[in-house]
């Protein structure tokens, strides 16, 4: 069944049938709404589903509004509602688990220390599953029997207290071989144990005091306060040192961000 024009109300033939704008129109009777010029499907444009030229195309107008009172009082009071809206919004969102820190100079500071404290702990965690256990374990039971082999020795040595490599400089220390003692009447005198200290490696022994208080994370680290002097101090990477506290001689691992050069 062949469609009627939407303008002339005819029926349209296939042959004369133009579709467009959701209507069936002659080729004739499709044309501009107010010059009367025949258009086609490339230089028509359609407004309210009624074809227009380029020329007469309705183009959209804005009215102008006055300022007038009662305008500007009801723009006030759509800002009031709008500031009553977000402030109700706000006390809502209050105690969510979340709030705005802005991001000062010390809040970056700590942050940076942060992520070169996991960064440390990352790597150390990786090198101890690569090596696989510690050397220091089968120490232990060749020192147990060394101290239960020496426990019988003369007054004057057990009044001795065992020597110790002074930690003031520190340095990887191998475990040094058993001194041959003389013997009396078939009776050979036990060496003395000598402990085994690990510390990192020597180097240049310079001094620096810290600029802020700072306490230990971890086991291998060391608490220090405002003003103390670290001894010396060897650089590890470029967050870290290590160093010895000389007021209460500990010595271990310090942020190279606390502490400045003397």
């Amino acid at each position: 069944m062949n469609p009627n024009c939407a303008r002339c109300g005819k029926i349209v033939y296939p042959t004369e049938k133009v579709n467009c704008l959701d209507k069936f129109w002659h080729k004739a009777c499709f044309h501009c709404e107010t010059c009367k010029m025949t258009l086609n499907m490339k230089n028509y444009k359609g407004y309210e589903k009624k074809p227009y030229c380029n020329a007469h195309y309705p183009k959209q107008s804005f009215t102008m509004v006055a300022d007038t009172p009662e305008n500007l009082r009801l723009k006030q009071q759509s800002e009031l509602q709008s500031q009553v809206r977000y402030k109700e919004e706000f006390e809502k969102s209050k105690g969510k688990g979340f709030s705005v820190v802005a991001d000062t100079p010390e809040l970056q500071r700590i942050k940076k220390t942060q992520d070169q404290i996991s960064n440390i702990k990352y790597h150390e965690e990786f090198e101890k599953s690569r090596m696989g256990p510690s050397g220091g374990e089968g120490l232990e039971p060749e020192r147990r029997d060394c101290q239960d082999s020496s426990s019988y020795r003369r007054p004057q040595e057990q009044q001795q207290p065992p020597h110790h490599i002074p930690t003031s400089a520190p340095a990887y220390q191998q475990p040094q071989p058993q001194q041959v003692t003389p013997s009396y009447g078939g009776y050979k005198e036990p060496a003395a144990p000598v402990s085994i200290q690990r510390s990192a490696p020597g180097g240049g022994g310079k001094r620096y005091r810290a600029v802020y208080d700072y306490s230990a994370a971890d086991e291998d680290e060391v608490s220090f306060q405002d003003g103390d002097t670290i001894v010396n101090v060897q650089q590890i990477d470029d967050g870290w040192m290590y160093g010895t506290v000389e007021r209460t001689g500990d010595t271990g691992m310090l942020p190279a961000n606390y502490v400045e050069a003397i």
